[in-house]
């Protein structure tokens, strides 16, 4: 068999002697065996092992041993990394302000994209444009996209997209009877007029403002998918789609929200880049289905093991930092960028999307329902465990049996709660997400200085510092 590098989500299995194969954004029964994680750049060429060994072969002591081995991986073991860049002294960076007038027309155009001639249909697949979300995977798309244009480009051909033809069919509209109001010129301003109001700055090109968009309307739809999942009663703050309009309707409508967002990327005529987004969609649902799994175990009480933290840290990266980590790679696509620009873009959203993930589970313990806009212990009542409670039950055993209910008995989530806040759980949380944070300003160093990178390096501290 010929030793080839092999890889998951958190990264390349460096090439050593034959081993296993395991398809891609799996982790191989050999890893999991020894708890290791890898967590690198898909393209990067690293040495063999100075033993021959299969990375996975070093065990590691502790949970958070095995979860933060995923950042040391990006170095070699005997070179430590550099310190994070940062911005210059007594300078405030606001990233928001960077690409402020982009966002502030993006609502409009997503709206526009969510047209339908059926009004109910059309009501509910604009109900959450409506609220006042955080809107992070656009503003990442943006500034990825600012922050690569100076950088070298690649002899890769993009096709050019203009804002006036964003919204050209490729197949004759005659055949795609897609009869979207917002887009009619009997009903609405014209595609040129109506877009061109997304943005000047010329940093940022038309295909890479509609991927910002699209990755608006695909993280839309999930949180359409969630709450029926989850039987959500509220949603930023707001009464949930499924309570509004019923389970049968916040599903449609986000199927509906799917179909225009494939259509949109199918539009911008990049086969890399449709990939990408397309392969977002499917690990949204395979991370759901883990996470589902995860809670309908039927262990009475359950034993708490490395593979423990490997499971949940590759459910988190499909259902949370896929999306992220793939736009932020397509921005740089669409952007002309080089291989290493590229996987450098990756790397940073990959490593920004987990520790995004990771600050989530743990405000879930620490801030209050009304500061969080949904209820406080929402996880622990849905029967899921989260990376607090994960490193907790290590050290705290009794907390197996609870795992093993889902938290279903009169006081459980009570006593998980009571039991994570006197361990050190939030701590390694906190630590494990400060590490990928870390990696994620590090993977951007070789962008040149802009005030967009800046911005990406302060989205890394608000991500840790974040409350709701």
């Amino acid at each position: 068999m010929r030793a080839r590098p092999s890889l998951t989500p958190y990264g390349l299995l460096r090439p050593g002697p034959p081993i296993r194969s395991h398809p891609p954004h799996l982790i191989c029964s050999q890893c999991l065996s020894k708890s290791s994680l890898h967590l690198s750049l898909p393209s990067a060429r690293l040495p063999y092992n100075s033993r021959g060994y299969h990375p996975s072969r070093r065990k590691n002591q502790s949970a958070f041993g095995s979860a933060v081995s995923a950042a040391q991986n990006l170095f070699s073991k005997n070179d430590p990394p550099p310190p994070p860049p940062r911005t210059p002294p007594n300078v405030s960076i606001d990233p928001l302000r960077i690409v402020g007038k982009e966002l502030k027309f993006m609502k409009k155009n997503i709206r526009q994209l969510l047209g339908s001639g059926h009004p109910l249909l059309d009501r509910v697949a604009k109900y959450y444009t409506t609220s006042e979300g955080k809107h992070v995977r656009p503003l990442l798309v943006l500034l990825m996209s600012q922050a690569t244009a100076l950088a070298p480009k690649s002899p890769r051909q993009v096709p050019y997209v203009s804002a006036s033809g964003i919204n050209d069919a490729i197949t004759s509209p005659a055949i795609l009877a897609d009869t979207n109001p917002d887009h009619s010129v009997l009903t609405s301003a014209s595609r040129e007029a109506s877009y061109s109001l997304a943005g000047d700055d010329t940093n940022v090109l038309p295909a890479q403002r509609r991927l910002a968009e699209i990755t608006e309307l695909i993280h839309t739809a999930s949180l359409l998918h969630d709450d029926v999942i989850d039987n959500a009663v509220t949603r930023r703050s707001a009464v949930s789609a499924n309570l509004e309009f019923g389970n049968k309707m916040a599903v449609l409508a986000g199927d509906f929200l799917l179909g225009r967002a494939s259509v949109a990327l199918a539009r911008l005529r990049d086969p890399e880049v449709i990939e990408l987004l397309s392969t977002v969609i499917a690990n949204l649902i395979e991370g759901e289905f883990m996470q589902l799994k995860n809670t309908e175990r039927d262990e009475s009480n359950p034993v708490w093991t490395e593979e423990t933290i490997t499971y949940y840290l590759q459910k988190t990266y499909l259902k949370s930092a896929s999306l992220i980590s793939k736009s932020c790679r397509a921005a740089a696509l669409l952007g002309h960028s080089t291989p290493e620009i590229v996987e450098a873009a990756y790397s940073y959203g990959r490593n920004l999307g987990l520790a995004f993930q990771l600050v989530d589970d743990m405000l879930d313990y620490t801030i209050s329902g009304e500061e969080l806009g949904k209820p406080a212990g929402a996880d622990l009542e849905l029967g899921l465990a989260t990376a607090p409670l994960l490193f907790a039950w290590k050290s705290h055993p009794e907390l197996g049996a609870l795992v093993g209910r889902k938290f279903g008995r009169e006081g459980d989530v009570a006593l998980a709660r009571q039991i994570v806040s006197q361990s050190d759980g939030l701590e390694q949380t906190r630590a494990l997400a400060q590490e990928y944070t870390d990696k994620a300003v590090q993977s951007i160093s070789i962008l040149p200085d802009s005030e967009a990178k800046a911005g990406l390096i302060e989205m890394c501290a608000k991500v840790t510092k974040r409350r709701k």
